[in-house]
């Protein structure tokens, strides 16, 4: 009898990549054409700032780095992936003065 295998074929998973450790590819979206780079928990080695909710990316958290198409990643931000996605949903953030009305 020969032994049993333990492991199920995944479907859906797309191949690894051999140009590099990181998955990168190009997002079209309302706002413009971005490169967009998965960072996986392993590699996230230093704290990051989300813009998308002015919370810390802490060490060891898988996220997304991306930048504008054409600027050549100088302007890289990191984001948390679920900020990432709803990035279109949300409205920019309004810094009130001390006094404002809060409507």
């Amino acid at each position: 009898m020969s032994p049993r295998k333990n492991r199920r074929t995944v479907t859906g998973r797309p191949p690894k990549r051999e140009d590099g450790p990181w998955a990168q590819e190009t997002e079209d979206g309302p706002d413009g054409e971005w490169i967009v780079r998965s960072i996986a928990g392993a590699g996230a080695t230093k704290p990051y700032r989300c813009p998308g909710c002015d919370q810390e990316i802490p060490p060891g958290v898988g996220h997304v780095v991306a930048w504008r198409a054409g600027d050549g990643g100088d302007d890289r931000r990191h984001w948390h992936r679920p900020c990432w996605q709803a990035r279109t949903r949300r409205s920019p953030r309004i810094l009130r003065g001390r006094n404002a009305p809060r409507y």
